[in-house]
């Protein structure tokens, strides 16, 4: 049961629901609809953080957890993630988010991870969780989550200055890569930034240099599958928009559609934007993910989470000119 200084920690470290809605934020609201799902997003990824700040364990904080409706519970889990990993920074406190990830918050460990960027994103360094001790893998989605807040909070620096590109080091390894783990955070938070207007979002992408594209759209095709808000028809028209960056699109919607394969929590929309925006199934996308996914974070040139992005994106543009071969044939 949480305790009273559990619940004088919330109070102190979560930020206001206030924060998360489109008007505070000043981003492009398409209509009510998807206005009413980006805000609640936001407060179900707070409501995450309150429970892992406020719970007097990790079991407890996912017990919580457990409690939110199954197709936004990863949001509450990507709160969470940055909640223990605030936690841990205070004095006197530790373990929260080794146990969050020992738990059943495995299998959120996506997300989770992602919460730690935003933790890094308002900690100082010195705080912040010792990176080289998590998965070398994964350990790239907390610069994931430190692009997203960035754009989301500092729009105007992050989002509305698409020539800048802010300098970052960190200890997790392969330094040169780190912007484009940063990209596809920010990618990530125009689909919020743009109102999940397929329209706008595009527009803000093209904004950017050429080479920051394919990350991009990477960022904004896991956004656009995991969080919605959008049609069938407003998906095409997304995907057409990538045009020769389709196939990062698509498989930044496979990372998003194994997201929630793995953690339970997929919805009608998964299946849409597998078909739409992967071109296959969801079984198909998030089996490509599991498959593709290497043992290890790589000592090469370049990470092994790059290494996995480029098989997945490449596994699913074969299968769709396999898709279209067959087509031709039977006509």
């Amino acid at each position: 049961m949480a305790t009273s200084f559990g619940v004088l920690r919330r109070r102190l470290f979560t930020p206001p629901i206030s924060e998360t809605t489109m008007e505070v934020r000043g981003f492009h609201v398409k209509n009510a609809e998807a206005k009413a799902r980006l805000e609640r997003i936001g407060e179900i990824f707070l409501q995450g953080y309150a429970y892992a700040m406020e719970a007097s364990s990790a079991a407890e904080s996912e017990e919580m957890l457990e409690t939110v409706p199954r197709d936004m519970r990863g949001f509450a889990y990507e709160g969470a993630g940055m909640g223990a990993a605030v936690h841990d920074s205070l004095p006197g406190h530790n373990g929260r988010l080794a146990g969050l990830l020992a738990g059943r918050g495995r299998h959120h460990d996506y997300m989770i991870y992602v919460g730690i960027g935003w933790a890094m994103a308002r900690l100082p360094k010195p705080l912040w969780p010792d990176i080289r001790t998590t998965d070398p893998l994964l350990r790239w989605l907390a610069l994931d989550g430190y692009g997203f807040h960035q754009a989301y909070f500092k729009t105007d620096a992050y989002a509305r200055t698409p020539e800048v590109q802010h300098p970052f080091r960190w200890r997790g390894g392969h330094n040169h890569y780190t912007p484009n783990a940063i990209d596809q955070g920010i990618g990530r938070a125009l689909w919020f930034v743009g109102g999940t207007d397929p329209d706008v979002v595009t527009d803000l992408i093209r904004a950017y240099p050429e080479r920051r594209h394919a990350d991009l759209y990477a960022g904004a095709g896991l956004a656009c599958t995991y969080a919605g808000g959008v049609d069938e028809g407003e998906l095409q028209r997304f995907v057409d928009g990538a045009g020769e960056h389709r196939w990062a699109l698509a498989q930044g919607s496979a990372f998003a559609v194994e997201a929630r394969v793995k953690a339970d929590t997929v919805i009608e929309h998964t299946h849409l934007a597998a078909r739409v925006v992967c071109g296959t199934t969801a079984e198909q996308a998030s089996r490509v993910c599991r498959e593709r996914r290497p043992s290890d974070g790589g000592r090469g040139a370049s990470p092994t989470y790059e290494t996995w992005r480029r098989d997945v994106a490449a596994d699913l543009a074969s299968f769709s000119s396999l898709s279209l071969a067959r087509k031709g044939a039977d006509q």
